[in-house]
């Protein structure tokens, strides 16, 4: 029971930093975190129900499908931000940027689908053992995470961080969740 809680806290990490971003803006209010983590609870229920069905149809280990999928999602955010032509030199989320409300929408969209990817993950990796405590520790670690960043953000004790070590970081979480997936396979 101890690895699927440790899982669920290491892939929240990129939680922290999406709650730091918001915190940053003026127009996000802490109203809109917790309703993007209301729905995201939503997504992780029913990715734990789908993933029980789903379970039977994968030919292969799931132990690996899981592992490769989060080890080449955490790869592919860190070279997301290198690959990218619109990157500044000093690239920082600043307080002093606006942010479109429609980027809040689609920032706790992503962050919703990817805890209910991570659910399932979690899920099937402890099949048959999965219990519905997957889902709510993976929702309750993103709301803690990012609920605490916004408010760091907003009591002024961050003001300025590089954008390049929130995406290295969130990709390093999800390399490490792709990880624990093969030490569960091997039974490390």
């Amino acid at each position: 029971m101890f690895v699927p809680v440790l899982s669920g806290l290491v892939v929240s990490v990129d939680a922290f930093f999406i709650g730091l971003s918001l915190g940053l803006q003026q127009r996000c209010r802490f109203l809109y975190l917790v309703v993007i983590n209301v729905f995201l609870l939503g997504l992780c229920m029913l990715g734990f129900f789908l993933a029980e069905r789903v379970y039977d149809q994968i030919p292969i280990d799931p132990d690996w499908v899981v592992g490769f999928a989060f080890i080449a999602l955490g790869c592919w955010t860190i070279a997301q931000y290198f690959l990218s032509s619109r990157r500044h030199k000093h690239d920082t989320l600043d307080a002093n940027v606006q942010t479109p409300a429609k980027t809040i929408v689609l920032v706790g969209l992503v962050m919703s689908i990817e805890a209910m990817l991570i659910t399932m993950g979690l899920t099937i990796i402890f099949q048959p053992h999965s219990t519905i405590i997957i889902p709510l520790v993976v929702a309750f670690a993103h709301f803690g995470y990012s609920a605490l960043s916004f408010y760091l953000a907003r009591n002024k004790h961050v003001k300025r961080i590089p954008v390049v070590l929130c995406h290295i970081i969130s990709g390093l979480a999800l390399i490490v969740y792709g990880l624990m997936a093969f030490f569960v396979e091997f039974g490390i």
